[in-house]
């Protein structure tokens, strides 16, 4: 059975590993007690005693506000730590795959979706983050995945948590009976994380290189909430809690979308967002009338 060391193994996408795929691999399992990505010898020591087939690093500070409020110390986990790791893995002889995001792309000013052939320009501290460990992690290693990922969405499950995403912010509004504002400017891909999860082994065997992962969705947000509100049941409550915000991105609409035809040619495919929505709503039986 192959080895994977998981860094961050306690987030959103760590924990859904973990459950997915114990019985297909030995999985350790790290998060910052077991593992500080800062000190590169404990790393190295790590790697060298569990000898991994695949390091997995998503370990990271993803909240867009806290990186630009903290550059320094996001700065010092997002890419430092991802070389560290980068290091690590060529001395032990273990294949990366470092997980990105579709916030690289947030600065363009041309639209997606965008192909990995595309520059990318981030105006966010966590996308230029993200960026510069992209470019570090290749001039160290030549076996390596980066996997851009779209915005990934799920709903909370017992020992693993959630992250915001449309779908759940959707529920606990209506749970809540409080009114949303949701933009109509912005596009963005949405996954039902459990498609990546039920995938996530034939990817980690992709050839080297740099991956767009996710669903394809040419619906704005507002668009896909009024869709998750006619799933959950709640069409006629739609006017009462979704309020169209039409002024937020309106002099540019926000379109962090990826392309990602190249690895559906590999072989993985999602379904596009509208249909991984409804998939997910009955799935989890979140109909509410």
């Amino acid at each position: 059975m192959k080895r994977v060391l998981l860094t961050g193994g306690n987030g959103f996408i760590g924990t859904r590993f973990k459950e997915a795929h114990h019985h297909n691999f030995e999985i350790l399992s790290t998060d910052v007690a077991e593992l500080n990505i800062h000190e590169k010898d404990k790393i190295q020591d790590a790697l060298r005693l569990f000898k991994p087939d695949y390091v997995i690093h998503a370990a990271a500070i993803a909240l867009t506000d806290f990186c630009n409020e903290h550059p320094e110390k996001c700065y010092a986990i997002n890419v430092t730590g991802a070389a560290n790791i980068a290091q690590a893995c060529k001395e032990a002889g273990a294949r990366m795959i470092f997980l990105s995001t579709e916030q690289v792309f947030n600065g363009n000013p041309e639209g997606g979706p965008y192909k990995e052939s595309n520059t990318p320009i981030p105006d966010t501290m966590y996308g230029k983050n993200k960026l510069e460990a992209e470019g570090l992690i290749q001039s160290i290693l030549e076996d390596v995945l980066i996997l851009r990922f779209t915005w990934m969405f799920g709903v909370p499950e017992r020992f693993r948590p959630v992250v915001n995403n449309v779908l759940w912010d959707t529920v606990k509004a209506v749970m809540k009976g409080e009114s949303i504002r949701v933009p109509s400017h912005e596009y963005r891909g949405l996954t039902y994380v459990n498609e990546l999860m039920d995938q996530f082994d034939t990817i980690m065997d992709l050839p080297s290189g740099t991956y767009h992962v996710g669903s394809k969705n040419d619906q704005s947000r507002y668009d896909i909430v009024c869709l998750i509100m006619k799933e959950l049941g709640l069409e006629h409550r739609i006017e009462e809690l979704i309020i169209k915000d039409e002024i937020k991105y309106a002099r540019k609409d926000r379109d962090a979308r990826l392309d990602t035809s190249l690895i559906q040619t590999r072989g993985i495919k999602f379904s596009e967002t509208s249909e991984a929505v409804i998939k997910c709503v009955r799935e989890y039986n979140l109909k509410m009338n």
